[in-house]
């Protein structure tokens, strides 16, 4: 990419990571079966999580329009709800659904964060496409056309993450859902290439929020409606473009001025390899555990000490916990925990409550919960430290693991075994083992807030991938709305 001169009012061409993006959301054809059937996956379980989110007062208080009574009948549909919005706010009420509980897909790299926030944008936009076209006479987009849209936010982001690491300068990774949301609304919408060019470029100039709001000793419930807002911004940004709003070209290159200087520490924004559907295609589920991902083995291995140590809790002399460097940045967390995103962002709470209890909920997060003396009395006992291998194989583009390995020592001398996995539930490589579980998460999240008939349709057509991928969107919504 060049870099223009700090002087020079001439407009440059548009950087060269920004047309890549373009061309690919406009022109590359998605080709892999693989990358469509997990895609469909993903899809079910990104509704599952929106379904399950509804059962907690603190996520519905924040959905709805923004302020009482502007409801937009005919508007987009919010999944699970009675909700008819404007997409923009509709984009908001779906992204903070699917991402409030922290059990949605994952992407972990030199850069981390689930791609499946981006389907708030997607869904709201492609609704409202169908609401607005069909009246006229148009053929409405497809849920096909959704999956689609999927596969190239997700790879936008992923791919973008593999070697960018923006959390190394303080910014939160919801900066990318906006960017890849951006690119591909806006083409949904319409939009030629010079269109995606342009509003892409405004993505990047909303910079990115800060990640305190993840990390002690703010940790709080902005990192669980932070991908709604993404996802609301990418909408309203692509709507401002399609009305005449122009681009700018060198957003992130312009000396002193551009995304690079003021914001990545004059490094150079890179793509590490082609996009296509590798992301789709090796995304991480969440189908065990409503936790943090890097955590996600340790989380196995406490289950599978948990019949071994629960009847000798008051025993327990220490707990060693090996894990990977990015963990050990992340939720590594000692002292109070002051909330549920508190909790969910501690790999010592979330490694004691299944070693004590022999499972993790979301309600495992509660304050109820967390007031049993026995989780912090362990937590006390727990030692992490960084396990070199496990993170080599963290960053080994053909291993992409998640290392974690838990011991618990008795003050009587003895030890159990130390428990360790490369793999979690979820991973590309033990897909056998999780799509089973994926679909008995999707099955009891949609009985548990649908009404019997609604839930047994909505189960049958979710299940049939051919069929579901040729069905109207303005159907799909309406399959999802409450009735």
């Amino acid at each position: 990419m060049s870099v223009t001169d700090i002087r020079a009012a001439k407009r440059p061409e548009p950087d060269a990571l920004i047309q890549l993006i373009a061309d690919y959301v406009c022109y590359t054809e998605i080709k892999s079966d693989t990358a469509l059937e997990t895609a469909h996956y993903c899809l079910k379980d990104s509704l599952a999580c929106a379904a399950l989110a509804l059962r907690f007062p603190e996520c519905s208080k924040l959905l709805g329009p923004v302020v009482p009574g502007a409801d937009l009948p005919g508007g987009a549909r919010v999944p699970g709800t009675h909700f008819e919005l404007d997409p923009v706010q509709g984009a908001f009420n779906i992204g903070v659904l699917i991402r409030y509980l922290d059990f949605n897909d994952t992407w972990l790299a030199a850069e981390w964060g689930h791609p499946s926030d981006n389907l708030g944008a997607i869904l709201a936009v492609a609704d409202y496409i169908a609401l607005r076209d069909v009246p006229r006479g148009l053929n409405p987009p497809t849920v096909r056309d959704i999956l689609v849209a999927m596969i190239k936010a997700h790879e936008i982001q992923g791919v973008l993450a593999l070697k960018n690491s923006f959390n190394r300068v303080g910014l939160d990774h919801v900066l990318l859902v906006r960017v890849a949301s951006t690119a591909v609304v806006t083409r949904m919408l319409g939009g030629s290439r010079d269109d995606v060019v342009n509003a892409v470029s405004q993505a990047w100039i909303d910079g990115g929020a800060l990640r305190t709001y993840r990390h002690a000793p703010n940790t709080g419930p902005r990192k669980s409606w932070a991908a709604g807002d993404a996802c609301r911004r990418a909408v309203q940004l692509a709507l401002l473009t399609l009305q005449g709003e122009n681009g700018y070209p060198s957003v992130l290159t312009a000396k002193g001025w551009g995304f690079q200087d003021v914001l990545f520490k004059g490094k150079t924004l890179e793509l590490e390899r082609q996009l296509g559907s590798y992301v789709m295609e090796n995304v991480l589920f969440k189908v065990a555990f409503p936790a943090e991902f890097h955590a996600q083995t340790a989380l196995e291995c406490a289950l599978k000490l948990h019949p071994e140590v629960h009847d000798r809790l008051a025993d327990v002399d220490r707990i060693e916990i090996e894990t990977q460097a990015a963990a050990m940045r992340i939720i590594d967390k000692t002292g109070p925990l002051d909330n549920y995103a508190d909790r969910d962002h501690c790999i010592q709470y979330m490694v004691a409550v299944p070693m004590i209890f022999g499972e993790l909920t979301a309600e495992s997060y509660s304050n109820e919960v967390a007031a049993d003396p026995r989780i912090d009395a362990l937590r006390d006992k727990m030692v992490v430290k960084e396990n070199p291998r496990f993170t080599e194989e963290y960053f080994d583009p053909d291993k992409r693991a998640i290392g974690n390995a838990v011991q618990v020592f008795f003050s009587d001398g003895s030890k159990t075994d130390k428990v360790s996995i490369d793999y979690p539930l979820g991973h590309q490589r033990r897909r056998d083992e999780g799509i089973p579980l994926l679909e008995a998460k999707f099955k009891q999240a949609v009985k548990g807030h649908f009404g019997a008939r609604q839930a047994a349709a909505i189960i049958e057509i979710m299940g049939d991938a051919d069929r579901l991928a040729n069905m109207d969107v303005h159907e799909f919504s309406a399959l999802w709305s409450l009735i």
